[in-house]
C-alpha cells in the first residue's frame, strides 16, 4: 500500500489510497449535483407560443397542412413551397403516426433588434414518442405583432432514415 505525503504551510499530510478515492468521489458527487439541472424543468415559454404549437400539433395531425403553411411565419414560406410542406407532414403521418407523448428538453428565448426592428424568437425542442418510434422534435417561433407564428419544425427520428 503506497501512502501520499504532502506539504502545507509547513504541515505534513499523508494520505491513504482509499482516502484520496473516497475525497475524489466526493468531489464528483458534488460537481455532479451542481451541474444537474436535468431533473428541473426547461423555461417555461409564453401561453400563446405554447398555443401555437399545440395548434400545429394538431393540424399535423389532422391533415391541414394548407393552413399551416399559410399562417406560417414569412421565413418558413420562403424556404419550402406548399408541396413540399405537404410531403414532409405526410411523411411524418406515415412514418411516425400521432404524437403519444411530449417532454420538453431545452427552450432558448432570443429577444434582439435588428436594425429598428425587434425580433423575439424561441427555439422549443421535445423528446417525443410517437406511435410508430421516437425522436425530438423542435418548432422554432418568432413572435409577429403579438402573435406566435410557425418558422421552422424539424423531427429527428430514426424511423424517418429507413
Amino acid at each position: 500500500m503506497k501512502l501520499r505525503a504532502f506539504n502545507l504551510n509547513s504541515h505534513t499530510f499523508i494520505l491513504h489510497p482509499s482516502s484520496f478515492i473516497l475525497s475524489a468521489m466526493l468531489a464528483l458527487l458534488v460537481l455532479t449535483l451542481a451541474c444537474d439541472v436535468g431533473g428541473q424543468r426547461p423555461s417555461s415559454i409564453p401561453d400563446e407560443a405554447q398555443a401555437t404549437i399545440d395548434r400545429v400539433t394538431a393540424d399535423i395531425e389532422a391533415g391541414r397542412d394548407e393552413k399551416i403553411y399559410s399562417e406560417a411565419a414569412e421565413e418558413w414560406r420562403r424556404t419550402s413551397t406548399p408541396e413540399q410542406s405537404k410531403a414532409i407532414f405526410e411523411t411524418l403521418r406515415t412514418r411516425l403516426g400521432k404524437a403519444t407523448e411530449r417532454a420538453r428538453k431545452t427552450v432558448h428565448d432570443e429577444q434582439k433588434t435588428v436594425g429598428e426592428t425587434a425580433m423575439h424568437r424561441i427555439v422549443i425542442r421535445y423528446e417525443t414518442k410517437f406511435e410508430h418510434g421516437e425522436g425530438m422534435e423542435t418548432f422554432t417561433l418568432l413572435e409577429r405583432d403579438g402573435r406566435w407564428l410557425l418558422a421552422g419544425y424539424l423531427v429527428n427520428s430514426d424511423a424517418l432514415k429507413q
